[in-house]
């Protein structure tokens, strides 16, 4: 927590939100799951609905929870912690919404997937279990706001969102069957690594450049 201790005696205060989005990370990996799960894994939908949904709405309580943390904090201590309280209204967001595309997952069980379809739709399976670590690690460089493991971090990031974009572009010009779940799905699944990726990009950039980490890259 290296960008709270400089700020001395204020980042008191800010310890409590540190914690709320922690967990804010730690229910962003079991929504994931459970709705990845339920869509690849074979687990029953209704078996896990409840659970899904209660952890999404637990989400949104935590990061109103947080910023209305924010507001206070910031009118108590004033400019001096306020780079810090921007970088942590954008995370929260990012927290937010790979809850809200876990969900977008879950509605895909209503369709369904064949994952014996073709080697794609296959590549979900071990796709979805890499997410699932880097939701954990992306958790543990936070709470340690470790910038050394960072980088390498984003570069296994850039990898997997390459890996969605090129699947779904092989998916897209098949032909003979229905491959909008499965092209559906990968886009989901790049919408959470990305975010995941936002996360861990505010331990190396500055405030500026916070939510652009999935902006187009060029590619040689």
């Amino acid at each position: 927590m290296h960008w709270l201790h400089r700020l001395g005696p204020e980042a008191q205060s800010l310890n409590e939100i540190h914690s709320k989005f922690l967990q804010m990370i730690q229910d962003g990996r079991h929504i994931f799951d459970a709705a990845a799960n339920a869509l690849l894994g074979g687990t029953s939908p209704q078996v896990i609905r409840n659970d899904l949904f209660e952890t999404d709405r637990r989400i949104n309580r935590t990061e109103q929870e947080i910023r209305r943390q924010i507001v206070v904090h910031g009118s108590i201590h004033g400019a001096a912690t306020f780079p810090a309280l921007l970088v942590m209204m954008s995370l929260v967001k990012d927290a937010e919404r790979i809850g809200d595309y876990a969900k977008n997952i879950f509605d895909l069980t209503k369709v369904g997937l064949d994952l014996e379809a073709g080697p794609r739709e296959a590549a979900l399976v071990p796709l979805k279990d890499k997410i699932s670590k880097l939701l954990v690690r992306a958790h543990g460089l936070f709470e340690r706001q470790d910038t050394a493991k960072a980088r390498e971090f984003l570069s296994e990031v850039v990898e997997l969102e390459d890996e969605c974009d090129a699947a779904v572009e092989e998916l897209l010009r098949l032909s003979g069957r229905n491959t909008s779940p499965a092209v559906l799905t990968y886009r989901y699944f790049k919408r959470v690594i990305s975010h995941i990726g936002n996360v861990v990009t505010s331990l190396v950039v500055p405030l500026d450049k916070l939510d652009y980490f999935d902006e187009p890259r060029d590619k040689q």
